[in-house]
């Protein structure tokens, strides 16, 4: 499959790229028969502790990477996954915030992806679960995954041999935990890694209309109800909840992940330029037909395995062989 890749001389994807093969017959299958599924499910009314029990079971149901040792031990606080695979890079280390919208997600629905992420990247890697809304609204979770943060560097990692990263609210979460680590002027970490990055809670971005026919899973208007279980009341533009409306200046190098059949691509290439613009080294793949979060299905399909190696190699490369010796 043929992505479209962007670095600080051009943040933007072109229609002069090459264009897309088509993708895999097995990719058109999944993306049908995941989309059928989520699209009956009634999001605004529909009990979020039943949907949390299902997307648990459903990742329950995927094997982790093999030869990745598994290892659950809290932090800060809070219940975590720590995978490790062989040989990984000493002293480095993967915070993974998990998805689900701020409302669902686990460990055991995303343990296969982070697990293949870790042995891709030759990193470990850590995952928290952080509180949920609508019991645990905002800043609940972000304030978790700063204290997280924090203790990772009190247990001796450096801040720069942290790479954070996060799928769709998991994305979002990481950009608020750097901003919010600047405004308190801590090391912010090394390296970002987001995939699907839902970043504009006001649901401002033009994609919210151009792809709403071509998303096979969401549609714009389940945007509010997102905000109505996370966040109540607040001011939707705030950047903590919306970063593309953020002051992006001294972020770390970035690597954006998204699909072109998404309603978030826009929060994808916006974000995307405004790295650009304050000068920060920043790589954007926008994947032809492809959905939110993809990578979830690494091992069902080969484009959800050759993102996650994309992945592991930006990881590997932020960390030379050269820079360690050293």
């Amino acid at each position: 499959m043929i992505g479209v890749r962007s670095r600080t001389s051009s943040s933007t994807w072109s229609a002069d790229a090459a264009p897309p093969m088509a993708i895999s017959r097995r990719a058109r299958f999944i993306r049908w028969l995941t989309g059928r599924y989520i699209r009956r499910i009634d999001i605004a009314n529909a009990p979020v502790d039943k949907m949390r029990k299902r997307l648990d079971q459903l990742g329950r149901l995927s094997r982790p990477a093999r030869h990745v040792a598994i290892e659950e031990k809290s932090i800060a606080g809070l219940h975590a996954e720590w995978y490790r695979p062989p040989q990984p890079k000493p002293g480095k280390l993967l915070l993974y915030l998990h998805g689900g919208a701020y409302t669902l997600g686990s460990c055991d629905s995303h343990r296969k992806l982070v697990t293949h992420m870790a042995n891709e990247g030759r990193i470990e890697a850590v995952m928290p679960e952080y509180r949920l809304a609508p019991e645990h609204p905002f800043p609940a979770g972000l304030d978790d995954a700063i204290a997280v943060y924090k203790e990772l560097l009190q247990s001796g990692y450096s801040a720069s041999d942290i790479v954070i990263s996060g799928d769709s609210a998991g994305g979002g979460l990481s950009v608020a935990m750097m901003l919010q680590l600047r405004h308190e002027g801590l090391p912010l970490p090394g390296t970002a890694v987001l995939i699907s990055p839902f970043l504009d809670m006001s649901a401002s971005g033009e994609t919210m209309k151009t792809r709403a026919d071509r998303d096979p899973w969401f549609r714009p208007d389940e945007v509010e109800v997102v905000a109505r279980y996370y966040c109540p009341n607040e001011d939707l533009r705030n950047p903590l909840l919306s970063p593309v409306f953020a002051n992006v200046a001294g972020l770390p190098p970035t690597l954006i992940h998204v699909g072109d059949d998404e309603i978030l691509l826009s929060d994808s290439t916006r974000f995307a330029d405004k790295l650009k613009t304050a000068g920060i080294d920043v790589e954007i793949e926008v994947f032809p037909e492809m959905w939110h979060v993809f990578q979830l299905f690494v091992g069902k399909m080969p484009e959800s395995k050759a993102a996650v190696k994309k992945i592991g190699a930006f990881i590997q490369g932020r960390f030379p062989a050269s820079a360690e010796a050293a």
